[in-house]
């Protein structure tokens, strides 16, 4: 009786840790680090704003902050791109992300907010967005290296005209 109880516990606590590990192979999970395009300081907040595949649906509860300020964002297994976006001010306000202010009303470029990183790339070799808001020569503060899994970007707060324009 009690081998028959061990094998069973035992089979059970085989097909748990089977199925936990399928589960965490299915999973994409990206470390996200929002840094001040000036600064280089890492900006703690709880109002990221994702979208996937080209998608117009914004997902704002898919992150979670990290204790050290970051955010743990779980991708959908059908995503393979992404773009982030993050507010400010009681989510009042969204935060302009570098990548995209330099194209901002240029001819060349449509005055697009939004830049898509493949979630791949993400995951395989991590990704530093490019920072427009500094100077050309950029600062040594400034010069971030993600890590596999690791989504880094920068963004500035809107200035005044901006806010009143929007």
């Amino acid at each position: 009786m009690i081998r028959r109880t061990r094998r069973a516990l035992l089979l059970l606590l085989c097909m748990a840790a089977f199925c936990g590990s399928v589960y965490a192979q299915t999973e994409k999970t990206v470390t996200v680090r929002m840094l001040d395009g000036r600064t280089g300081k890492l900006i703690a907040t709880s109002g990221f704003l994702v979208r996937v595949n080209h998608e117009k649906t914004v997902h704002a509860d898919w992150v979670t902050q990290n204790e050290d300020g970051t955010g743990k964002l779980t991708v959908p297994q059908d995503a393979t791109e992404l773009s982030i976006r993050a507010t400010y001010d009681s989510t009042t306000l969204i935060y302009a992300n570098c990548d995209a202010d330099k194209d901002r009303g240029s001819s060349d470029r449509a005055p697009s907010l939004d830049r898509w990183y493949k979630v791949s790339d993400i995951l395989a070799l991590g990704v530093v967005a490019p920072n427009g808001c500094g100077e050309k020569k950029v600062p040594e503060k400034l010069q971030v290296v993600a890590k596999p899994g690791e989504f880094v970007f920068f963004v500035r707060k809107l200035n005044a005209r901006e806010q009143f324009r929007d």
